[in-house]
């Protein structure tokens, strides 16, 4: 037997290991704000159509931006889009809380039953951005030193425990705000008619945000219009859409799902 066969490989072990430790902050947020429900609706229409809305978007800002010059700088732009980002999770943070209660109180039994067994997805998704959010403010602001005294004065743990928190901190919170806003905070593990109606309630706020703000690109007022009114509007027709198929195809209706026609089970 050669010595090359006889020699383990390392590389790709090593390799695979550093890039699940790099992207462990990512993986974690994935874990706790995806909808893991084992018996959640699945419907890939309503999937397919929520990932083209999102693309055509996205290809529409990229064009604005490419056909008509930015009054102001790109990392302005940039800054106010990750405000608009942080915006969408601190509007969630407050109307989603008041939509579960609303929906909870308002079922009958015994589905208010489920629904209360179901919200430990949910309220783990906002403990965790608040945490994380608390311990990293925490940190930044001279964590370090009071790492250091409960570890018996060591310095050097003090610093290199609150590197290691920031380290992980950054990525995952950066993660958590874009998927809790994505997933909206795991409602969709309550009941799958929440998604659609929350998502109303998020794009209508955030275009009162736009509609007070300057564009960031000096295009005609019809353009600017129809960028400003065009999310809330798609969204709104894209969650009617939604729980209308969930209703045709799933059987499924918000009556249903709060127990005030023939109930459903589960």
């Amino acid at each position: 037997m050669s010595i090359a066969a006889r020699t383990p490989h390392t590389g790709g072990t090593r390799t695979a290991g550093c890039l699940r430790l790099l992207t462990l902050p990512f993986r974690t947020a994935h874990r706790l704000f995806r909808p893991n429900r084992y018996d959640r609706i699945r419907d890939p229409a309503i999937t397919a159509a929520q990932v083209a809305r999102t693309a055509v978007g996205g290809v529409a800002t990229v064009w604005l931006i490419r056909s008509y010059p930015l009054q102001e700088s790109a990392a302005d732009v940039a800054k106010d889009q990750v405000l608009e980002l942080l915006l969408s999770a601190g509007v969630l943070i407050v109307a989603g809380p008041v939509a579960l209660a609303c929906f909870v109180l308002s079922a009958r039994p015994p589905a208010r039953a489920v629904y209360v067994r179901r919200l430990s997805g949910p309220a783990g998704a906002f403990a965790a951005v608040l945490g994380s959010a608390a311990a990293l403010w925490f940190l930044l602001l001279g964590g370090a030193a009071q790492v250091t005294e409960t570890a018996g004065g060591v310095p050097f743990v003090g610093v290199l425990a609150s590197m290691a928190g920031v380290v992980f901190g950054v990525p995952f919170i950066a993660a958590a705000v874009v998927l809790s806003v994505h997933y909206s905070f795991r409602v969709g593990d309550v009941c799958e008619v929440l998604p659609p109606l929350l998502s109303p309630v998020l794009v209508w706020s955030l275009f009162v945000f736009q509609a007070l703000d300057s564009s960031p690109v000096a295009a005609p007022q019809a353009v600017e219009a129809l960028f400003v009114a065009g999310p809330p509007l798609s969204v709104s027709l894209l969650s009617a859409w939604e729980l209308h198929r969930l209703g045709t195809r799933h059987r499924l209706t918000i009556r249903r799902a709060l127990g005030r026609s023939p109930a459903l089970a589960g």
